[in-house]
């Protein structure tokens, strides 16, 4: 069966304890494997998934950037220490830095040419490799994903924000 195919993977015998159960294991395996696809892609070129989630973040900016601060609230996951991908993205000149004269507290960070460079090197493997991985449902069906995760990842969200109310 189907509905089996995560036990299998996994090697449990026993029934999960719920759909719920099942169904997140599901997707945190499923992101897990989507991940290493991505990295497989990105390793050759020396980058992490953050530091090509950051130069991504950055062209989309545009040339005028943006705080420090916006690029880790935009990040797809969370880095604890988004200080230190900007070092290493500075230090191999994918990036820039500078402080704002208004407010020396803010620091901007810039996509530099050569960032742009590499990100143009990067875009048709990253989407061959998305393709490769989702185009077997067809167009259909993975707008219905698409939906179904922003419907999972909002109750998350409010289930969350709930659970600590009471705290």
């Amino acid at each position: 069966l189907v509905a089996d195919r995560l036990r299998a993977e996994i090697q449990q015998s026993k029934p999960f304890q719920s759909l719920e159960q099942e169904a997140t294991l599901n997707l945190i395996r499923t992101a897990s494997l989507m991940e290493q696809i991505g990295v497989a892609v990105l390793k050759p070129h020396g980058l992490s998934l953050s530091q090509y989630n950051v130069l991504r973040i950055l062209r989309g900016a545009g040339e005028h950037g943006l705080k420090c601060s916006a690029v880790a609230e935009r990040m797809i996951t969370r880095d604890p220490d988004v200080t230190r991908l900007f070092d290493r993205l500075e230090r191999e000149r994918l990036i820039t830095r500078q402080r704002s004269s208004d407010d020396r507290r803010v620091v901007n960070v810039k996509i530099s040419d050569a960032g742009t460079r590499l990100l143009a090197t990067l875009d048709e493997p990253m989407h061959a490799a998305n393709r490769n991985a989702m185009n077997h449902m067809g167009r259909e069906k993975m707008t219905q994903l698409i939906e179904l995760l922003e419907g999972a990842r909002g109750s998350a969200v409010l289930g969350f924000e709930t659970a600590f109310e009471d705290a």
